[in-house]
């Protein structure tokens, strides 16, 4: 039985286990605070018999601070492995501000605000061959999306023309994971085939609601978060060709219009 280890279980992970768990596969995930069929990350002997049992190990915990601790205090573990496979969860916030031009992976990267998690990617990279690299752009999802943001209240029509962002289905990066079970290391860029604004989106979450666009503002009038205007700091299109010649893979919601129908 394939054994696979995850360190992090956020929700995309989360959505990977549930998947692979009804096919069959036994799946061990790492947390904070042990759980039912989890191991506390402070749990060293546990955590590392683990990882040395494990036929596949994908962590998806982003730095804190300057340094990712699951490199920091399993990185040597996970680099002798006997493990099969082996995968990150990264960022299409690697390549920084191309002012809306195209990325792929052989782009640049470390040129943005997010340096540490560039940073913990290259490291990820240089941990072993068989290695991959997942970046991905905003991702949504049930009870994850724009629709949820429209009925809270939450969304804003923002004033940037010409701003552009790529997006992924939580869907289609499990697909793309699973599909790299067979297929070469590497890094994969899992993004939908339509970069757009994000006021598309708003509005067409708005459309399928049945509820009025949020009226068009600046981010000091829509008082954003940092967080947020970090997001709108950064304009690019992603492209998803790699994951497609050597995958064999496709995302089943190529536009978010057929995403958010599909969370809808």
């Amino acid at each position: 039985m394939p054994h696979l280890l995850i360190l992090g279980m956020g929700y995309t992970a989360g959505l990977l286990a549930a998947r692979l768990r009804g096919e069959g596969w036994r799946v061990t995930g790492v947390r904070r605070a042990a759980g039912p069929e989890t191991l506390a990350f402070d749990d060293d002997e546990a955590v590392r018999a683990a990882i040395a049992g494990a036929s596949h190990i994908l962590s998806s915990v982003p730095p804190e601070g300057e340094g990712d601790p699951v490199l920091e205090r399993y990185g040597a573990a996970i680099a002798a492995a006997p493990a099969l496979w082996t995968g990150y969860l990264s960022s299409t916030g690697v390549y920084g501000d191309t002012g809306g031009a195209w990325v792929d992976e052989a782009s640049p990267v470390g040129i943005g605000r997010r340096t540490a998690r560039a940073q913990a990617d290259l490291q990820w990279g240089a941990l072993r061959a068989d290695m991959r690299r997942f970046r991905l752009p905003g991702i949504y999802g049930p009870g994850r999306s724009a629709l949820d943001r429209v009925r809270e209240g939450r969304a804003h029509r923002i004033a940037l023309p010409g701003q552009v962002f790529s997006r992924v289905h939580v869907d289609d990066i499990v697909s793309g994971m699973i599909a790299s079970f067979d297929g070469p290391a590497g890094i994969y860029n899992l993004a939908d085939d339509l970069p757009c604004g994000q006021n598309r989106v708003i509005e067409t979450a708005c459309d399928l609601l049945g509820l009025p666009w949020p009226r068009l503002q600046t981010m000091d009038e829509a008082q954003l978060s940092p967080m947020a205007r970090g997001f709108y700091a950064e304009n690019r299109r992603v492209a998803n060709g790699r994951a497609k010649r050597l995958l064999g893979w496709s995302p089943r919601y190529p536009t978010y219009a057929q995403g958010l129908r599909a969370c809808l």
